[in-house]
């Protein structure tokens, strides 16, 4: 009996043992994922769709694990990561000056030859390339977007008022809101980055083509050839709210879709964030008609989001395995329209009503990129049109304060422009 006793002990201690060497192993088992850092550049509008489909992901590939960063101030933590040699598995953000840097280091790596780059729009991936001026292709265009009005359908219709199609009927329009005691446009400057729509609207229109390469080269300077886009810059602000130079993005977004204002310049990438505030706002978006000449009115549109992969990265085939899946038109399709955002897909078609106002520019090509991603990195024009803005609030005089704020664009831009 006793032998038995002890028998059935020692098995017991067996079975326990097998037990947690059974759960070691599971866990060990979750352990031994493939972890990819997806690092995201937006302000935080788009991470839920990007858990979303980060989850489908998983779902179809269980051994890799799906880690989403998206820090405040992302640019800035990014750069600072480039310096530590740390870059992530994969970056999901702008074609900007940020990329363009990126880019430039050598730590992205060249995408071109993969198999989901086919079935990507030529006009967006020169966008890319055209940023560094090579054939390669450090980043694949996935989401696009479009900046210009965003307008409250309802109160347009409501009170009669047709969309603006040249500078001077935008003007017009503006000032009879502002004679029936609505509130022409909703700004958000406190959030300086919301300072740049109004530029790149009206820049693409006004300054001349070869701007850009020429500013670069310094055969030109922004005192020469953008008086007449500062001048239009501050009689848009005219318009504005009292506080607008104290109201955040995110206030002011509460604000336009509670219909506190007729109108306000930004981008597709706000309408998400006036639905959360107010499912049933009726809104749509037209492009900034920045002068007298329909044709010279370009919806601005650039990529709102690249998929880039760090040369560093120990897990490329799975960081390139994932991109793969994004750019599937099934979970393209899906991005855009939580989104409301276009896609550099072939074949891939944002449906939305509330588009309607610039989805016929986009597809017919009448588009311009965002000025801003041509400038040099570390050329913060932000914060001068913030201070363009106060020194206007203050009651400087306006021809003052546009040779003062030229001059400084110039000088900031010649501090930068080191490449």
């Amino acid at each position: 009996m006793i032998l038995k006793k002890k028998l059935m002990a020692v098995m017991s201690i067996i079975l326990i043992s097998g037990l947690v060497l059974t759960g070691c192993g599971s866990d060990s088992s979750n352990s031994e994922k493939k972890e990819i850092e997806l690092f995201s550049t937006k302000g935080g509008e788009n991470l839920d769709i990007l858990k979303q489909l980060a989850n489908e992901f998983e779902k179809e590939n269980k051994e890799i694990k799906i880690k989403i960063t998206n820090p405040a101030d992302a640019g800035t933590v990014l750069k600072t990561r480039l310096t530590k040699n740390d870059i992530p598995d994969v970056i999901a953000m702008g074609g900007d000056a940020t990329f363009k840097e990126l880019a430039n280091a050598g730590v992205l790596e060249d995408l071109s030859n993969q198999s989901y780059v086919a079935n990507v729009q030529d006009s967006y991936k020169k966008m890319v390339t055209d940023l560094y001026k090579e054939d390669k292709l450090y980043g694949v265009p996935y989401a696009t977007n479009a900046s210009g009005i965003l307008y409250n359908k309802d109160i347009f219709e409501k009170n009669d008022i047709a969309i603006p199609k040249t500078w001077d009927e935008f003007m017009a329009v503006c000032q009879k809101f502002q004679d029936l005691g609505i509130q022409p446009l909703e700004l958000t400057f406190k959030d300086s980055w919301t300072t740049l729509p109004i530029w790149n609207s009206l820049a693409p229109s006004l300054a001349p083509k070869n701007f850009n390469a020429d500013r670069k080269e310094g055969k030109t300077t922004f005192t020469k050839d953008f008086k007449e886009i500062a001048q239009k810059y501050l009689k848009v602000l005219d318009y504005a709210q009292k506080d607008y130079m104290g109201t955040t993005y995110a206030d002011g977004n509460q604000l336009f879709a509670e219909g506190k204002a007729a109108m306000m310049v930004n981008g597709n990438w706000t309408i998400p964030e006036f639905k959360k505030a107010n499912p049933d706002v009726n809104v749509g978006i037209f492009a900034f008609p920045s002068s007298n000449d329909e044709m010279k009115n370009y919806v601005t549109s650039g990529v709102d989001v690249l998929f880039a992969v760090g040369t560093d990265s120990k897990l490329k085939e799975e960081a390139n395995k994932f991109i793969e899946f994004m750019m599937k038109k099934e979970t393209a399709k899906k991005y855009i329209d939580d989104q409301f955002a276009f896609s550099a897909i072939d074949g891939v078609v944002q449906e939305n009503e509330d588009l309607t106002g610039v989805k016929e520019e986009i597809a017919n090509g009448k588009v311009a990129d965002f000025p801003d991603h041509a400038y040099p990195s570390g050329f913060d024009l932000a914060s001068l049109l913030s201070k363009f803005a106060l020194n206007k609030t203050n009651g400087m005089k306006d021809v003052d304060n546009i040779s003062l704020f030229l001059k400084k664009v110039d000088e900031a831009y010649d501090t930068a422009n080191v490449e």
